[in-house]
């Protein structure tokens, strides 16, 4: 399968920056985050995609969209592939916020508050890790399944600290990281 991370947003461009938490919630792309997210679908355009799972949060929803211009297949949008909660921007918004601003999408079946309420542990990101990874193992399509997700889930599921727009083929089979440095 395919993992693919959000594109460059105005928190990462801000935080990069200053290394402080800019206060910006469920943050959209930047136009750097847009040519990364064509980038993807480009890179994307000639592979076997017959699924497109999304986090809910609007960089990823975004980054997507060029993709599913090229591949015209079923979406799910899974609120445990989010990022792990620790700024403001793992804020989300409330599921009809999200309906309205991406029509296209399903929502209903998310929680009101799909985002936890404190900062998430390592143990609690790990748990929401293993519990893609067999789903996906459990899956005949996961081969050709792309998952638009972020930085620290990512990293939790595969081992790697992708970069903003960066696309990592994996293989749910693999076993889970044994260690994780959390400092890219």
């Amino acid at each position: 399968m395919y993992l693919l991370r959000h594109g460059q947003s105005l928190f990462n461009l801000h935080f990069t920056a200053t290394r402080q938490d800019p206060g910006i919630e469920d943050p959209a792309l930047t136009d750097l985050g847009h040519a990364q997210a064509e980038q993807a679908a480009v890179w994307l355009a000639d592979k076997a995609i017959t699924r497109v799972i999304i986090s809910p949060y609007t960089r990823a929803l975004q980054t997507a969209q060029p993709v599913l211009r090229v591949h015209d297949v079923p979406v799910e949008i899974m609120h445990e592939v989010r990022e792990r909660y620790a700024f403001s921007c793992d804020v989300g918004r409330h599921k009809d916020e999200l309906a309205a601003a991406f029509p296209a999408h399903e929502f209903d079946h998310l929680p009101d508050r799909w985002w936890p309420d404190e900062f998430e542990t390592v143990e609690a990101i790990t748990e929401r890790a293993a519990g893609f990874r067999a789903a996906m193992r459990a899956r005949d399509d996961a081969p050709t399944t792309l998952l638009v997700s972020h930085w620290a889930f990512i990293l939790t599921l595969s081992g790697v600290s992708a970069a903003n727009g960066e696309i990592i083929e994996y293989d749910p089979a693999d076993v889970a990281p044994e260690q994780i440095n959390w400092r890219p």
